[in-house]
């Protein structure tokens, strides 16, 4: 069988695959185009930063440990067709260009996702880095080392613009933030962005919000100096660029797989592709199911992409498997403020067509006594009569982040936010108020449900 993808999503189900079938019974052979293989590139903005030591610490498994796993992993090498009728990909060598067919008999599609790179006059310039793999991150620290000084334009404010901005400030540069949008974490509604914004502001990071990245000038030595919006120009050293990534799913698609709106790969509930028998598709590059919103969307985050590789793993190797789907749940930081989310936003209520209330409460992480207490803003929304959670947005300090996965059980599990009101959640000083603020948010809510039926 052939997996297409060496990172997450592919060698996670090639290594499933391996523990339920022994090498006589499956051959695996995996083809990954870049240099590494299973690593974290949602680290590479604190390896940047300086967090973390090196690009070793970000790798789980080297590809000679997948090789003595008897996968036969084939690095350096991009497959470029995929035969569907005659069960075939055809490769090619990157290191020699030689290109060639292989068979399968099970195909697994694991190709990830491409960052977003706006066609720009001189976004190839010396200087401009995108950050989606650890060759990326290693050539944005050689940059950085060679900058003829200390601004950077980070272009984008969604979780890679945020987080590479703190790594810039972190190496000591000036951080100027360009966002299309009306305020940082488009993720997030505007008014708990607007919380984001403001932290980031006191961190010394300039966030610019409606600037439309027109074009990038250079000096007189090709490298990049200024970034240009349709209001105005911003000096640079360096570009980062944070605007998100799509699913890298091309290939599939000239193939005559399905995709969905979003442009990734359709599947069912065993990640099998839709309408095809022997063809499977995880990670990245493919769509799933929102259990909220009851669409399909694509989510980029490596805790799916490690789930669908178990999945498919155990069902190509004979076991059985499947991925129910998402609530869309991510957390991120810039500096010491914590941002999370799961579900849906107001946006995305409206989408779909249902009618919510909203209620927002500040709190602390801990009890307000407590050496160290923070504020921390909950938002909840929750859906109009019936009062089911329809999602949460967090933002504060320490521990606030990872309060999201209540709602996020919450969500999965279609509780009403009267029904959280009982959560029988733990409780002492140093962790929680009395009232966890979570709760402190379901309890408003309730009372916004009650209200808007009277």
């Amino acid at each position: 069988m052939g997996f297409l993808g060496g990172d997450g999503g592919g060698m996670s189900a090639a290594s499933q695959a391996r523990r339920l079938k022994m090498p006589d019974e499956l051959e695996i052979v995996a083809f990954e185009r870049g240099g590494f293989t299973s690593y974290s590139a949602c680290g590479i903005p604190y390896w940047v930063s300086g967090d973390v030591a090196g690009p070793d610490d970000l790798i789980a498994r080297t590809p000679e440990e997948h090789r003595e796993r008897d996968i036969d992993l084939r690095m350096r090498t991009e497959a470029t067709g995929i035969d569907v009728a005659g069960q075939r990909v055809r490769a090619v060598d990157l290191e020699s260009g030689e290109s060639y067919w292989t068979g399968f008999d099970k195909l697994v599609i694991a190709t990830g996702a491409r960052p977003v790179r706006p066609e720009l006059p001189g976004i190839d310039a010396p200087g401009v880095h995108g950050v989606q793999t650890l060759g990326d991150g290693q050539a944005l620290l050689d940059s950085l080392d060679h900058a003829p000084g200390r601004r950077a334009v980070v272009v984008g404010a969604g979780y890679i613009g945020v987080e590479m901005a703190e790594a810039m400030l972190k190496r000591g540069f000036e951080v100027t933030v360009l966002n299309r949008g009306k305020q940082p974490m488009a993720t997030l509604d505007p008014d708990m962005g607007k919380l984001v914004h403001d932290a980031m502001d006191g961190l010394g990071i300039t966030t610019v919000n409606g600037a439309s990245v027109t074009k990038i000038l250079t000096g007189p030595d090709g490298r990049v100096s200024e970034v240009a919006t349709e209001e105005r120009t911003y000096p640079a050293d360096v570009v980062v660029l944070g605007i998100g990534v799509e699913p890298e799913a091309e290939l599939a698609r000239e193939a005559g797989l399905t995709v969905g709106p979003h442009g990734g790969i359709l599947t069912d509930l065993a990640m099998r592709a839709v309408g095809h028998e022997n063809i499977w598709a995880g990670g990245d590059c493919v769509e799933v199911l929102d259990l909220v919103a009851g669409r399909t969307r694509h989510i980029a985050l490596g805790t799916h992409a490690n789930k669908h590789g178990q999945v498919i793993g155990s069902n190509v190797g004979g076991g059985y498997g499947t991925f129910p789907g998402v609530v869309g749940t991510a957390v991120s930081k810039v500096c010491d403020l914590e941002i999370a989310r799961t579900g849906l936003r107001e946006k995305d209520a409206q989408a779909v067509g249902l009618r919510y209330v909203t209620a927002t409460i500040e709190s602390t992480q801990r009890a307000g006594y407590y050496p160290g207490a923070k504020p921390m803003t909950v938002k909840m929304l929750a859906e109009l009569r019936t009062g089911r959670l329809l999602g949460v947005q967090i933002v504060g300090r320490e521990g606030a982040a990872k309060r999201v996965d209540v709602a996020a059980v919450a969500l999965t599990a279609g509780m009403t936010v009267e029904q959280m009101t009982a959560l029988d959640l733990g409780y002492a000083p140093p962790f929680s108020p009395v009232w966890d603020p979570v709760l402190v948010a379901a309890r408003k809510t309730v009372a916004a449900v009650r209200g808007a039926g009277s």
